[in-house]
């Protein structure tokens, strides 16, 4: 809530939406103009502009050359219609920092602003961020690592297109996520986002799911019915575990990718549709096609982009931002005040394999938070399997478990700084705690802030 942010619009109907939105995070000023906008920014200190770039009185353009020349460093987004996407990317060129087509989907604009406002924080103090996860979140895709981070720029680069993308990856890695964050940094954002679950709908029923039929099509169909390729129309459709569908009904989705038109069953009218298609797989798909269990045509249709999500344990320097991303989110969902993980709990987090992915640890998470009695979960809260591990895990660690808890939580704190020589900001996001409450804690176990203390040795 300390960050300024000015919002300018001529729709005063915009202007009400978006600023309700941005004041249950920001302090917000809105414009009608240009010239009202520049007037308010010249008077007052502003983190971020978001401005439409059809105005009154000068487009976006000159009001972003404006800004740009009083505060060369701040963040502008600039909204945009279909007609004039063109000149928001000029205006991307000349500085803005991205932009959003209207009508502005609301979780992908709170999103950027967090992102731009972030970025500027940390291109000002010349420092990494710090290891909070809503500084490494991204339209729900939450890691600082360097592969997700790939997944981050591969997003931003593909949305705006309509190419194919095939979205792998195994069970519980966050596919659907990164399809609806493509989808809502997409042209077709303000279109029906249609997610389908090849798994889950019985083989003798995917046509008619898929395509729909006419009234008469076949026994007790008493009436048509609007297919979900359909209802998709100016928008997305996310095909999850399209390895599964079957074989006929691959010919049919090949012809519509290529076609953009279908039949209903029983149905002679051609209909058009323009929908946007993107899978995702856990398979290995390139195997299924030498199978024969794949169509190559179709594969080759939808892979022209290939996005790959790794799995939790080849990024497990993500996991303390997931587990305290769960956390306030299931805090905030039942109600419970509960403040963090003991130490312990974080390293047998990062220890676990995670066969089951980010999905399992937010299972994990949530049960945790339902049966922990304090306001710190602890060891007691965990699944049996992990529980068992911790008890493992600081017996190996310590080598003895006759030691009281402070001092256990101190040679957790000397370890984790330890692995990463020193780097108060890389350890606090071992420990999944920020770096003032990490400094807070190095000062009363009296551990020096610029090195080990004289005569450490590891688990001495």
């Amino acid at each position: 809530m300390n960050r300024n942010v000015l919002l300018v619009d001529d729709e005063p109907n915009t202007l009400k939406v978006l600023s309700a939105a941005l004041k249950k995070h920001y302090r917000v000023d809105t414009a009608k103009s240009a010239e009202e906008a520049l007037s308010k920014f010249n008077q007052g200190e502003y983190s971020l502009v978001i401005s439409d770039f059809r105005l009154p009185d000068m487009d976006g353009m000159q009001l972003l050359e404006r800004v740009k020349e009083s505060v060369p460093g701040i963040p502008f987004i600039m909204l945009t219609a279909f007609g004039t996407i063109e000149r928001a990317v000029d205006a991307m060129k000349k500085g803005a920092y991205t932009y959003l087509t209207k009508p502005v989907n609301i979780d992908a604009l709170l999103s950027i602003t967090r992102e731009a406002l972030h970025r500027q924080d940390d291109g000002a103090s010349g420092k990494d961020s710090d290891d909070s996860a809503d500084r490494h979140e991204f339209m729900n895709l939450v890691g600082k690592s360097a592969a997700v981070q790939e997944v981050v720029s591969m997003i931003k680069r593909v949305s705006k297109t309509d190419a194919g993308i095939l979205i792998l990856g195994e069970s519980g890695t966050g596919k659907e996520i990164v399809a609806r964050a493509i989808h809502h940094l997409s042209l077709r954002a303000c279109g029906p986002f249609i997610a389908i679950d090849c798994t889950t709908i019985p083989e003798d029923l995917v046509e008619s799911e898929l395509f729909g039929y006419d009234k008469g099509a076949f026994t007790c169909a008493y009436t048509a019915k609007i297919g979900l390729l359909e209802m998709a129309d100016s928008g997305t459709v996310f095909f999850d575990e399209i390895g599964d569908l079957d074989f006929r009904t691959q010919k049919k989705l090949l012809r519509f990718i290529q076609e953009k038109e279908f039949h209903r069953l029983g149905g002679k009218e051609k209909r058009k549709v323009d929908a946007r298609v993107v899978a995702a797989t856990n398979r290995d798909m390139e195997e299924a096609v030498k199978r024969g269990d794949f169509r190559a045509d179709l594969f080759h249709r939808l892979n022209v982009i290939a996005i790959q999500i790794p799995p939790l344990r080849e990024r497990r320097e993500d996991i303390p931002l997931l587990m305290h991303h769960f956390l306030q989110a299931q805090c905030r969902k039942i109600g419970k005040q509960i403040t963090g993980f003991d130490p312990g709990v974080i390293d047998v987090f990062q220890s676990y394999e995670w066969l089951g992915n980010v999905r399992e640890l937010e299972n994990v998470v949530e049960r945790a938070v339902i049966l922990c009695p304090a306001d710190v979960i602890t060891a007691e809260c965990l699944p049996q399997k992990l529980s068992a591990l911790m008890s493992r895990f600081t017996s190996a660690a310590l080598g003895t478990t006759e030691l009281s808890l402070p001092e256990i939580e101190r040679r957790v704190v000397l370890s984790a700084l330890e692995k990463t020589s020193w780097n108060q900001s890389k350890a606090a996001g071992i420990l999944g705690i920020s770096r003032k409450k990490l400094r807070t804690k190095m000062k009363n176990f009296a551990i020096p802030f610029d090195g080990p203390p004289s005569g450490y040795a590891r688990q001495q």
